[in-house]
């Protein structure tokens, strides 16, 4: 399958024009909006402001709650995610940015629900469990993968949260490799 994963009608791979212009808000409460590191509203949210001319922009659902604006929680599977951020990059020299990246922190029972949602839609995970600095601890990781992109599913061990990440996969390389390249050449490296 080369069809990038979505969430929830959102997919992978869409630019930041069309996530802006699409109706689909996955978050509560109702008349939240997408608000970006574009924006003016961004700082206060606590998100950074960048130009239009930026190599990537993360975004998030907000509303207006009396007098300031609030991060929304996104919706998960039924339920209010912890924390949302869906991530666009330039991609390959391209003007436009593109969704490389949504990911939530849901509770243990919303992340146990959607491991068995996602094996039921996309077949059997790939288990890939993690080992933690403590002795005794592992991190159960849940993968599901096609050509372009994967869905992982991340339980924590202190509090058996879940970060759930769609993830497209060659952005993701490429982003990787131009921060890995901006890291080399600011003037604290070395």
């Amino acid at each position: 399958m080369d069809t990038p994963f979505a969430f929830r009608g959102i997919p992978l791979g869409i630019t930041l024009d069309e996530f802006r212009a699409g109706s689909t808000v996955r978050a509560t409460p109702v008349g939240s909006v997408p608000v970006c590191e574009t924006d003016m509203l961004a700082g206060a949210l606590g998100m950074s402001m960048k130009t239009s001319e930026s190599l990537t922009v993360a975004c998030r659902w907000a509303h207006r709650a009396a007098d300031r604006w609030q991060v929304s929680q996104a919706v998960v599977d039924g339920a209010p995610a912890q924390d949302h951020v869906l991530r666009f990059a330039r991609v390959d020299g391209q003007s436009a940015l593109r969704l490389y990246e949504i990911s939530f922190v849901v509770d243990d029972a919303t992340a146990g629900d959607l491991r068995d949602a996602l094996a039921d839609r996309y077949g059997p995970p790939r288990l890939a469990t993690q080992d933690t600095a403590a002795a005794s601890s592992t991190v159960p990781t849940y993968v599901w993968e096609n050509a372009v992109s994967s869905i992982t599913l991340c339980f924590l061990p202190s509090t058996r949260n879940g970060t759930l990440t769609y993830l497209l996969k060659d952005p993701d390389a490429w982003v990787k490799s131009l921060v890995r390249q901006w890291q080399a050449s600011s003037p604290e490296a070395g």
